[in-house]
C-alpha cells in the first residue's frame, strides 16, 4: 500500500509539474545552421561590442604609441597620480562608460544584442596574486557589472553575449587585445591559467544558467598563438591548433555540467579565423556556434566563402563576432553582405575618445591632451592633483550625455546596409543661410558624396588607406580637417580632388535669386568648382584665385532657386583647396 501511495504521488507530481524535456528551446539556441529564438524563428544578431569598458586598448585612449596594453596604461597613470588615484579613475571609467541610458539608446538605434568583452581580473585574481595557489578568489565587481548590464538588456529584450576578451595570462602575442604581459606566463604556457579560465566559465555559466536574455558564451576572444613553431607568431600557419581545441573541450565540459541552456561560441586561432584541425565539435555539444572576425578586406562573397563552407560542412551556425574600425562605406557593404547570407554580427567598438568610427565618441578634454603631451615627451609634467582632476574630467566625458552620437555611422549600419543609400540630411539647412561644407548629406558613396578613397582594404591590398585623411568629424571618404577660419564650425573639407562632390539637402524659404558666397582657401590658382541644384547646373565652372594661406570669399551672383526642398551638389572640378562653407543671401 505504501508503494502504491508513493507511485500515485509521483504520477500526480509529473502531471502537475511536467518535466521540461526541451528546456534549451526557451533560450536563444541553434537549429542546424541557424540561430533561433524560443519560437523557433531565425535570429540575425545585430550587436554592439562594448570594447573599451572592461578592457582598454591603447588606441581607444590615444596612448597606443607608448602604452598599448591596459596594464601599461595603468602603470602610466599610477606613476602620475599614485595607486589610489589610478583606481579612482578606473572606478569612474567603469561607472560612466556604460549605463542603462547607453543600452536603451543602442536598442532604440536598432541593435538587438550586446557583446561584452570581459577582463578576467574584474572577476578573479591573477594566479600570482592568489593567497592559496590553485584556488580562486572571486571579485564582486565583474559579476555586479554583468548583473546590471543583463538587466538593462532584458529591459530592452536584447541578448547579451559574454566574451572573455582577456583570459588569465593573455591568449595571444597581439598583446593589446588581451592585456598580455610577456614577462608573465600566458594562457598557453600555464596550466594554472588554463584551470582558472575553466573555473571562471563554470562560475559564469552557473550564475546565469536561467537567464533568458543571455545570448551565449564566447569562450576566448581572438586566440593568436603559434602552437606549432609554424613561423607565424599569431598562429595563422598552424595546421592542428591542438591546445586551443583541447582547452575548448575542457571549458565546454565544465559549462555543461551546470548549464545546458545557452549557446557556446568558439573562435579559431589567428584572431578567430584559423580553424585547421577543428574536431567534430558537434559530438562535444549540440548548441554550438562558430565565430569568425572580419577586418579591412573586400566585402565580396569570396571574403566569407570559407566561413559559409564551414557552416554547411559542419552543420553549425556562424557568427561574425567582431568587425568595424573602417569607413561607413565598408560598414554598409559588410553588413549587407553578412545579412544577405544570414550571418549575424557584432560591431567594434561602441565608444572611444575622439573617434568618428564608433557609434559614440567621447570628447577629449584639454587637460587630458596635456597629459598625453607629457607622456609623449612634448609637454610639462602636471602635478599629481592637477593630473587626477584632468583624468577624472576625462572619465566624466564618457557619460552618454557628454558624448557625440555618430549618426552617420548608425545610418550606414542600418539604413544604408538595408539597401537605401540615398541622400538624407545630416543637418538641417535653410536658405537664406550658411551651409558648412562638412555637413553634407548622409548616404552612400556616389549617392550623397563621391571621393577618391572610400575605405581601408589593407588586408587584401597591403595599402593602409585613410578614407578621411583628417580622421575627424565624419566617417565617409570626404576628407576633413580642423579649420582655423574664425567663421567656421571647427572643420572644413580639405584635400579635394577633381571629380569629388557633396550633396546638401536644403529648404529654400521662397522662390528667388540668391548670391552664393563660397568661403575657401587655396594655395594656387588651379582650384575650380561647379554648383548643381536638383541635378541641373546652376553656375559655370568657377575658377578660384589663390588665397596665399588665408581664407577668402568667392561670390557667384543670381543663382535661381525654388521654394521648398532642394538638393545642392557642390562639384570639385579641379585642383586642391579647402572649403569652409557656402552662404546663400
Amino acid at each position: 500500500m505504501k508503494k502504491l501511495f508513493s507511485f500515485i504521488l509521483l504520477f500526480i507530481s509529473f502531471w502537475i509539474f511536467p518535466i521540461d524535456t526541451d528546456a534549451q528551446s526557451r533560450y536563444l539556441h541553434t537549429d542546424g545552421t541557424k540561430i533561433v529564438n524560443a519560437r523557433g524563428e531565425n535570429v540575425v544578431l545585430r550587436g554592439s561590442g562594448l570594447g573599451g569598458w572592461m578592457l582598454q586598448e591603447g588606441y581607444m585612449l590615444q596612448t597606443a604609441e607608448f602604452a598599448g596594453t591596459q596594464y601599461k596604461i595603468k602603470e602610466h597613470i599610477e606613476h602620475l597620480i599614485g595607486r589610489e588615484g589610478m583606481e579612482a579613475f578606473y572606478d569612474a571609467w567603469l561607472t560612466n562608460y556604460c549605463t542603462k541610458q547607453d543600452i536603451d539608446s543602442l536598442a532604440a538605434w536598432g541593435f538587438n544584442s550586446v557583446r561584452l568583452p570581459m577582463h578576467y581580473n574584474l572577476f578573479t585574481r591573477p594566479i600570482e596574486d592568489e593567497p592559496v595557489p590553485g584556488e580562486d578568489t572571486w571579485r564582486k565587481i565583474g559579476f555586479r557589472m554583468v548583473d546590471n548590464l543583463l538587466k538593462w538588456c532584458a529591459d530592452n529584450e536584447m541578448y547579451l553575449v559574454l566574451d572573455l576578451h582577456a583570459a588569465p595570462g593573455g591568449q595571444g602575442k597581439n598583446a593589446d587585445i588581451s592585456d598580455y604581459n610577456p614577462n608573465k606566463p600566458s594562457l598557453w604556457e600555464s596550466e594554472e591559467n588554463q584551470r582558472k579560465t575553466v573555473a571562471l566559465w563554470r562560475k559564469l555559466a552557473n550564475r546565469y544558467k536561467n537567464e533568458l536574455w543571455i545570448g551565449g558564451f564566447d569562450l576566448i576572444n581572438e586566440p593568436n598563438w603559434d602552437f606549432e613553431d609554424s613561423g607565424n607568431k599569431n598562429g595563422c600557419n598552424c595546421k592542428e591548433n591542438g591546445p586551443l581545441w583541447e582547452l575548448y573541450r575542457e571549458i565546454i565540459t565544465a559549462v555543461r555540467e551546470v548549464n545546458q541552456n545557452h549557446i557556446i561560441f568558439i573562435e579559431g586561432n589567428c584572431w578567430g579565423n584559423n580553424y585547421n584541425g577543428l574536431p567534430e565539435v558537434s559530438k562535444w555539444d549540440d548548441n554550438l556556434v562558430i565565430s569568425f572576425h572580419k577586418y579591412w578586406n573586400y566585402n565580396t562573397r569570396e571574403s566569407v566563402q570559407w566561413a559559409l563552407d564551414m557552416r554547411e560542412e559542419r552543420n553549425l551556425p556562424i557568427w561574425l563576432g567582431e568587425s568595424g574600425e573602417n569607413s561607413n562605406t565598408w560598414f554598409a557593404n559588410a553588413i549587407s553582405l553578412l545579412e544577405g547570407n544570414n550571418i549575424g554580427w557584432a560591431w567594434w567598438p561602441y565608444k572611444k575618445i575622439e573617434s568618428p568610427t564608433s557609434r559614440v565618441t567621447a570628447p577629449k578634454t584639454e587637460g587630458y591632451q596635456k597629459i598625453l603631451d607629457y607622456w609623449r615627451g612634448s609637454g610639462q609634467k602636471p602635478s599629481a592633483d592637477q593630473a587626477k582632476d584632468w583624468l577624472m574630467e576625462q572619465a566624466e566625458m564618457l557619460k552618454l550625455e557628454n558624448c557625440t552620437i555618430n549618426y552617420d555611422v548608425l545610418d550606414a549600419m542600418f539604413r544604408q546596409a538595408g539597401g537605401d543609400k540615398s541622400p538624407i540630411p545630416f543637418k538641417q539647412h535653410a536658405i537664406p543661410g550658411k551651409i558648412f561644407a562638412v555637413d553634407y548629406d548622409m548616404g552612400g558613396h556616389n549617392y550623397a558624396w563621391s571621393d577618391t578613397d572610400t575605405a581601408n582594404y589593407r588586408t587584401d591590398t597591403n595599402e593602409n588607406i585613410a578614407w578621411n585623411k583628417g580622421r575627424i568629424y565624419r566617417n565617409d571618404g570626404v576628407d576633413i580637417r580642423p579649420c582655423e577660419d574664425e567663421t567656421s564650425n571647427g572643420y572644413c573639407v580639405s584635400w579635394t580632388e577633381a571629380g569629388e562632390w557633396m550633396i546638401y539637402t536644403v529648404e529654400v524659404e521662397k522662390n528667388g535669386t540668391y548670391d552664393l558666397k563660397l568661403r575657401y582657401a587655396a594655395g594656387d590658382d588651379n582650384g575650380a568648382f561647379l554648383l548643381e541644384v536638383n541635378e541641373n547646373p546652376k553656375t559655370n565652372v568657377e575658377t578660384l584665385p589663390a588665397t596665399k594661406d588665408k581664407w577668402n570669399t568667392y561670390t557667384v551672383r543670381n543663382i535661381e532657386l525654388k521654394k521648398g526642398k532642394n538638393r545642392i551638389k557642390l562639384v570639385i572640378q579641379a585642383g586642391e583647396f579647402d572649403i569652409n562653407y557656402m552662404a546663400f543671401q
